[in-house]
């Protein structure tokens, strides 16, 4: 059933503006619907500015706006506001799968057009959206004769940040796309960062800035331009501009999320997704979250290959072993890499993804699994050829329907810049992952593998920003450094890595983080800096509906404590609260099964001993629970036994509270069950 509106209040109601003198007004002010947060759009000298207040404190200051137009100058200077026009939205809606089955969009909008002065007078709409928690704003270009092809060189939208504040980023522009390890730095001493990016002032605010709604316009980077003061700086095309469209069209939400603390802000990220169109997938029935295993692992292990030969790893015997241990412990689907012919091809250029190696019999393989109650979960590599796959999307995503494969994980493994494609006459073009180009090339895999019921895992992806809203079918993606850099990274992933995803890189949407290495091992026996309570834990706290169990096997035979959460968590929710947490230092979170009464509750902590308390009001009131926790050994920790765990079990309510102590580079993870029996659906 697609995603419904539940109810609504004044949705999409226009407000009149207040009487004005004949002049044209200097400025226009949206607040939230609490009153709180106030976003101010002014004209001074000619030039447009946008701000941002929270109880009359800035949080934003004043900020110009413009545009660079190939062949037609700056529109920036000059500049005269239109009289607003404004509406009230109150919905909530229903997320086929997510965090929390329902989302609240409560907000004001304001939409003003801005005109030059002068022979030109182009006019440009600001529309600004303003929650409790958060502003979106855009640029609408309507269809006018002096604006029809418009080519944008830079977008000059800045933010000018208000207060001295720390920074969490990672590099934009840089060769190696988002797979960088956080770096905590003064506002000040940022370069060029992607998006979403924290901040915190002294005073305690946290602000995130992103965008949403991103399909056919370049991503953009953050550039500090001086002290504390951004700008977009759109990523590259291979053509002289960076965006063309015709208009009319809209530019993707800019976006700046405001909250007292870390847990708040990780909340305030519905924003979004509510920045988003409605799903355009009638029935999404079909869209299952599930947990899955595969022939991943083995290989960043250098013990199998993904190209053929003596070590292959995609063989029909593996994947037939593999769909065993699936359907013997209950996952949904088996992810198999490297059975097509064409690895490792420079830039991609042999790749068949309807042609198996002779040592993978997809026809055979896929029976077995359906017999199985299993399925296969596709792989598309594409050694980021992104025009080779666009001119086999068909082809490919047809040879997957016929065997029964609901779901595909895809790949662009290039450098920054290094994504291929080809101009009609056959001249090869280079772009970048979070460029025009791939933003319109996810939109389009999205609808070619909705029409065959398929589902997308993306790795190598252009950044999220909410569209899994507008097509569902988007589930989850990559677009962070991930557990592979735990076999051969250097240095792997520190234990400070996932507090910081959770109020980073998660304000973004799923991450497929392929947790669950059990073995605690990478590539040559290097010890993973975790503890096995925490690999059970990142389940709860990194939320993706498909979730990989990454380990091997064998591996998971020789852990069956591990084993039995990893089994057991959902991957589906009705609802999330992240209990407590401070960005790279740990997050407790918790989630209750959708269409159940069972929560579970995840805690990662950095390189430090900590104890949380966690309050358990959250529970209905009156009610018994079963608290089943796997936590550290008092004798674990990265710096002692890792893989020291205490399983055990407690009788809870509402009324109570519970001391966790998680051990270096630790965690814990618990099942709250109801001791009535009706903790699942």
């Amino acid at each position: 059933m697609a995603a419904a509106c539940l109810f609504a209040v004044g949705a999409v109601d226009p407000v009149s503006s207040p009487g004005r003198a004949a002049e044209t007004p200097p400025s226009h002010r949206q607040c939230s619907p609490n009153g709180r947060l106030c976003f101010t759009l002014a004209v001074a000298g000619g030039n447009a500015t946008w701000s941002l207040e929270r109880d009359g404190a800035p949080v934003i200051a004043p900020s110009q706006i413009g545009f660079l137009l190939r062949g037609a100058g700056k529109w920036e200077h000059g500049l005269v506001l239109g009289e607003p026009v404004r509406a009230r939205r109150t919905v909530t809606w229903e997320q086929p799968w997510g965090e929390s089955r329902f989302v609240t969009d409560d907000h004001r909008e304001m939409s003003v057009p801005i005109t030059e002065q002068g022979k030109t007078r182009r006019t440009i709409v600001l529309v600004a959206r303003v929650f409790d928690d958060g502003v979106g704003f855009r640029f609408a270009f309507p269809d006018q004769p002096q604006l029809a092809d418009v080519r944008i060189d830079e977008e000059l939208t800045e933010f000018n940040l208000a207060g001295k504040a720390q920074a969490w980023w990672i590099p934009g522009g840089e060769w190696n796309r988002y797979e960088y390890l956080y770096k905590q730095t003064p506002a000040e001493a940022v370069t060029t960062a992607h998006t979403p990016i924290t901040f915190r002032r002294a005073d305690g605010l946290h602000v995130a800035i992103h965008e949403a709604a991103l399909d056919d316009y370049s991503g953009f980077w953050l550039q500090r331009i001086e002290d504390q003061r951004f700008r977009t700086r759109l990523a590259p095309s291979s053509q002289p501009w960076k965006v063309r469209r015709a208009a009319p069209f809209e530019t993707p939400w800019r976006v700046v999320l405001v909250a007292e603390d870390a847990p708040q802000l990780y909340a305030a990220a519905d924003i979004i997704l509510n920045l988003n169109e409605p799903s355009r997938i009638a029935d999404t029935s079909w869209i299952r979250p599930h947990k899955y295993v595969g022939i991943w692992w083995a290989m960043h292990l250098d013990k199998w290959s993904w190209n053929a030969g003596p070590k292959h790893g995609a063989t029909t015997e593996h994947a037939r072993r593999y769909i065993d241990f699936a359907a013997r412990h209950g996952f949904g689907s088996v992810l198999v890499e490297g059975w097509n012919e064409g690895w490792w091809s420079e830039s991609g250029r042999n790749f068949k993804f309807a042609a198996a190696y002779p040592d993978f019999d997809m026809d055979a393989v896929s029976a077995y699994a359906r017999a199985r109650g299993v399925e296969l979960m596709g792989h598309h590599e594409t050694a980021g050829n992104a025009g080779l796959y666009e001119r086999n999307l068909a082809q490919a995503f047809d040879y997957y329907r016929k065997h029964g494969v609901h779901a595909v994980k895809t790949g662009y493994v290039a450098d920054a810049g290094g994504v291929l494609r080809e101009d009609p006459d056959g001249t090869e073009q280079w772009e970048w992952h979070d460029g025009q180009f791939m933003a319109r090339h996810h939109v389009l895999v999205a609808k070619e593998a909705a029409r065959r019921r398929i589902a997308i895992n993306a790795h190598e992806p252009i950044k999220d920003t909410g569209l899994r809203r507008t097509w569902p079918n988007l589930m989850s993606r990559e677009g962070a450094r991930g557990t592979e850099y735990m076999a051969w990274g250097e240095p792997p992933n520190p234990p400070s890595h996932e507090p910081t995803l959770v109020f980073t890189r998660m304000l973004s949407g799923p991450l497929d983080y392929t947790p669950g290495i059990v073995s605690l091992e990478g590539r040559g026996g290097r010890p993973i800096p975790n503890t096995l309570a925490r690999q059970l834990a990142d389940y709860v706290v990194l939320y993706s509906p498909l979730q990989m169990a990454a380990d091997l096997p064998e591996n998971y035979a020789k852990a069956p404590d591990a084993l039995a959460f990893i089994e057991r968590v959902p991957v589906d929710w009705e609802r999330t609260r992240v209990l407590s947490g401070q960005i790279g230092q740990f997050a407790v979170v918790a989630r209750q099964r959708r269409g159940g009464q069972d929560w579970w509750l995840g805690g990662v902590t950095d390189a430090a001993q900590r104890t949380v308390r966690v309050d358990l009001s959250f529970l209905p009131a009156g009610r018994r629970y079963t608290a089943e926790i796997w936590r550290d050994g008092p004798d674990g920790g990265i710096e002692g036994n890792r893989f020291s765990m205490v399983r055990e079990k407690r009788t809870v309510t509402a009324a109570d509270s519970l001391s966790m102590v998680m051990e270096s580079g630790g965690g814990f993870g618990i099942a709250l069950t109801p001791r009535d029996g009706r903790g699942r659906r």
